[in-house]
This record gives structure tokens, C-alpha cells and sequence, in this order.
């Protein structure tokens, strides 16, 4: 049986110099950042090039993306949050991507790695304090203070938070790492049991329809969770850019 950890492994597929003791290279992630981020231009490019009243298939899909995206900013950060439709917009598709890629046997999932996850969620993060404090200046720092709360418990409420919201990058980022990777190790650990099982002959064939079964039925709920964590990651976008366009509570 393979190792399941294998697949995440990060390779220099060549190299750009030495910086220190530390060398730079080109690698298989950087190299399926790019065949990802070319993809959906490519694909955004082509399907809207010729726009039809009656849009086929690809320009639908592009179109619902779209709608869908724009709906979830209205929805939770109003019309004000429209402006950040293309930062939304390209996190939803980038990550979406990126997890149907790395369903495919032989390929590389980025969003299973912590540092590819961590630098979206603090680009998220940067973004709402930036913008934050550009619109509203110090009037920020009422989305520490909820409105209503008794003086004497209300430094414990800002402490939290605060907390809160330092902690952001980091839930943000490891919900979708976690669960890419928990799920592509599952699924690597029960193909492996497909394979041990079927190389020791009749009796192995029949003890590895279970495995079987289950990889089938787990690759199925990947491609759920491959849109749910993208989903989710924009949805929380929009909550926390809503929080710089609307700091009171």
C-alpha cells in the first residue's frame, strides 16, 4: 500500500538560483498555480468571447458563477461589497479549481498545503483592515465594542474580540487545509486496500469490493466538499469584508 502522505510531497522541477543555503526553484505547486490560474482565465476568456442571448453551456456556466458569486456578496456584505466582487470571485474560482484538479489520480492538490491556504486567508485579512481603516478610520475599532454590553464585563468581551479576529487568518485557512487533506489521505488509504487486497487472488478480489465501494462512494463526497470549502471560504470573505464596510455591531 502507498504512502498516503506521498501525494503532498512539494518538487523541484527546476532551479532559478540559490539564495543563502536555501534554493530557489520552480515546483510541482507553482507549477499547478499556473495551469490553474491560466485555466480559468482561459476558460472565463473563451466561454464569454461570443455572448448569446441564449447562452449555451459554458457560457451558462460562467454566467451562474458569476450570479452565484455576486449573490453571496449582496447577501451578506449588501451592494456596498459588490466593489469586491473580483477578489471574491477569483478566491472562489481559484479554490474551486484547484480542489476539482486535485481529484485527479496523478495530479497535485495546492489547498492541501497550509502556506498556499494561509497566504489567501491573509490576503483576505490584510484586506479588511486596510480597507477598514481607510473607510472608517478609527471608527474600526467599534467592531471590538458591541453596543449594549454592561461596562464592567465589556473589557472582557473586547479581549475576545479582538482574539477573535486575530484568530481569522488562522481558521480560515486551516478548515480548508484540513479538509483537503483528510479527505485525499482517506481516499489514498482505501485505494491502497483495494490494491493489497486484489493482488492476493480470488479471496482478495471479493475482500476488496468494500474498499472499492467506499473510494467510490468517498470521491463522490470530495467533489462535495471540493464546492463546499470553496463556498465556504468565499461566504466567509464576504462576512469579514462586511465587517470593514460595516463596523458596528
Amino acid at each position: 500500500m502507498g504512502d498516503p502522505i506521498h501525494q503532498f510531497q512539494i518538487q523541484n522541477l527546476f532551479m532559478f538560483g540559490q539564495m543563502g543555503s536555501n534554493p530557489i526553484a520552480f515546483t510541482n505547486s507553482a507549477l499547478f498555480m499556473v495551469i490553474i490560474a491560466l485555466g480559468i482565465i482561459a476558460f472565463l476568456m473563451l466561454t464569454t468571447a461570443r455572448r448569446s442571448l441564449v447562452p449555451g453551456r459554458l457560457q451558462s456556466i460562467s454566467e451562474l458563477s458569476y450570479e452565484f458569486v455576486a449573490d453571496t456578496i449582496k447577501s451578506t456584505a449588501g451592494t456596498e461589497g459588490m466593489k469586491f466582487l473580483p477578489l471574491v470571485f477569483t478566491l472562489f474560482m481559484f479554490i474551486l479549481v484547484a480542489n476539482l484538479i486535485g481529484l485527479i489520480p496523478y495530479t497535485f492538490t495546492i489547498t492541501s498545503h497550509i502556506i498556499i491556504t494561509a497566504a489567501l486567508a491573509l490576503t483576505v485579512f490584510i484586506t479588511v483592515l486596510v480597507y477598514g481603516f481607510w473607510k472608517n478610520g478609527l471608527k474600526f475599532f467599534k467592531l471590538f465594542v458591541p453596543s449594549g454590553i454592561p461596562i464592567y464585563i465589556l473589557p472582557l468581551i473586547v479581549f475576545i474580540e479582538v482574539l477573535s479576529f486575530i484568530s481569522r487568518p488562522i481558521s480560515h485557512s486551516v478548515r480548508l487545509f484540513a479538509n483537503m487533506l483528510a479527505g485525499h489521505i482517506t481516499l489514498k488509504v482505501f485505494a491502497g486496500f483495494v490494491t493489497m487486497l486484489g493482488g492476493l487472488g480470488y479471496l482478495g478480489w471479493l475482500g476488496a469490493t468494500l474498499p472499492l465501494v467506499l473510494v467510490v462512494a468517498l470521491t463522490a463526497l470530495e467533489l462535495l466538499v471540493a464546492f463546499l470549502q470553496a463556498y465556504v471560504f468565499a461566504i466567509l470573505t464576504c462576512i469579514y469584508l462586511n465587517d470593514a464596510i460595516h463596523p458596528g455591531h
